[in-house]
């Protein structure tokens, strides 16, 4: 009498169960990212331009949110969960995350400016086509419209976006310069943080150029292993 090899079921549960994890928190930050999207645009028809300047008052709970969960886009990739590279998710994250916190959630200033409004609406509006894709890749699922969008959009939008975050740095030296926040105090001397920021703009530019790189042959593998299968 031979036994029944346990082996393939817990692999079998622990694929589930992965899939599960991978859909539920593209679904989260999917329903994150729309409903920034959506109240942007709602607050713009309804208001008219002065909405712009109160974006961040508006979104800053969930846009938060939404970018303390993505640090697990660095954690699955790095665990070997999805298969993908650990830094270009990293770049973008850290990136995001440096404009989000550092510039926009310490310098009061900053949050009413009309800045705020482009870079969520255009951090939103790549996320809103970028996770549902996710998410139906998870359970094996695709619309080949989504897809094209995820590979297309982000050739305009990510630069854009850069741009926007570029705009928010050089607005912020003042700021970092007059508050003296995040100053390093020396005996006689103070080195302003804005001499980090000034140096992070060329960092934030070869990222670009990485995201860039690896976005363009995830769009080639991509389109490439779909006209194989069809051939």
């Amino acid at each position: 009498m031979t036994r029944n090899n346990p082996e393939p079921k817990a692999r079998d549960v622990m694929a589930i169960l992965m899939k599960i994890y991978l859909f539920t928190y593209n679904l989260i930050q999917f329903l994150g990212f729309v409903w920034i999207f959506s109240n942007i645009t709602a607050r713009l028809v309804l208001e008219g331009k002065d909405s712009v300047y109160h974006t961040f008052r508006f979104c800053w709970t969930m846009m938060f949110i939404c970018q303390i969960l993505a640090v697990v886009e660095v954690i699955n990739p790095a665990l070997g969960l999805v298969n993908t590279a650990v830094f270009p998710a990293m770049v973008q994250v850290m990136g995001r995350n440096v404009i989000l916190f550092v510039i926009f959630g310490s310098l009061g200033e900053m949050q009413n400016r009309v800045v705020v409004f482009f870079v969520f609406y255009l951090w939103s509006t790549i996320e809103i086509f970028r996770y549902p894709f996710y998410m139906l890749a998870c359970i094996g699922l695709e619309w080949r419209l989504l897809t094209w969008l995820r590979y297309t959009v982000w050739a305009l939008l990510y630069p854009l976006s850069t741009v926007a975050e570029a705009v928010a740095v050089v607005q912020s030296l003042t700021l970092f310069d007059e508050s003296g926040l995040y100053s390093i105090r020396l005996p006689g001397q103070s080195i302003s943080f804005s001499l980090t920021l000034k140096l992070y703009l060329f960092v934030m530019f070869l990222g670009l150029f990485i995201n860039m790189r690896h976005l363009i042959s995830q769009r080639r593998r991509h389109f490439l292993r779909r006209d194989l299968k069809v051939d």
